[in-house]
């Protein structure tokens, strides 16, 4: 077949008409949008959070008068609204920086959750404290910080058994360690404590009341 000028004219229109219609999209993407990406990245490397662990022993019996943070005011309110419990104290407070989109992880010898048994007393217990992933992300009320796999506890002894020697004079306990806690995923505002839950404290009555705290850090 032989082309004519006028159809060589033609075919060459559309053919860089095809070539247009399929170049990539990267090749038409706004450059903007790409240094946008790059400062969220930045912003997002650049980004902390110091969480603040509340542990509140809620409790009937008497106990000297505390002054418990002021940054507790609301949570204990609302604690007093909602729980039969007279006081309120902190048994332990615990403060730490993770970056955006970073993980915490905290073990420790002793803590508010302890033996159920008095005869297990003298043994220890190992409280545990870890978030998964601390990471910032978008409300309808503004920003706001998710916590994935948050989780609080501890592992206890706990007696199983006895143990009696063959002359039937002696006896000893047989423990094993066993895990008990909370474990969930939370989203909390910023600068606003957060009830997670409450566990209960051996025989006595009492309750824990795990409370979280996220505050921004921007370097």
């Amino acid at each position: 077949m032989i082309l004519t000028k006028v159809d060589r004219v033609i075919f060459l229109a559309l053919f860089c008409a095809v070539l247009t219609a399929t170049a990539p999209a990267a090749l038409a993407q706004d450059p903007g949008q790409s240094q946008r990406a790059a400062a969220d990245t930045r912003r997002e490397n650049e980004t902390s959070f110091d969480t603040e662990l509340y542990l509140v022993r809620a409790s009937n019996q008497r106990t000297s008068e505390e002054q418990l943070p002021a940054s507790l005011d609301q949570v204990v309110k609302q604690l007093r609204a909602t729980l039969p419990f007279k006081n309120y104290s902190v048994a332990a407070t615990l403060v730490n920086r993770v970056r955006d989109s970073g993980h915490l992880n905290l073990t420790w010898v002793g803590g508010p959750l302890t033996a159920p048994s008095t005869s297990l007393a003298s043994l220890p217990s190992f409280s545990e404290f870890s978030i998964g992933q601390v990471r910032a992300v978008d409300g309808d009320g503004g920003q706001l910080v998710q916590m994935q796999r948050f989780s609080f506890g501890a592992r206890i002894p706990v007696q199983t058994g006895t143990n009696i020697a063959p002359s039937g004079t002696n006896s000893a306990p047989v423990f094993a360690y066993e895990h008990t806690g909370i474990s969930t995923d939370i989203i909390v505002r910023p600068d606003q404590p957060t009830v997670v839950g409450t566990l209960n404290v051996g025989s006595s009555g009492d309750a824990l009341v795990v409370v979280i705290l996220a505050r921004r850090v921007q370097k």
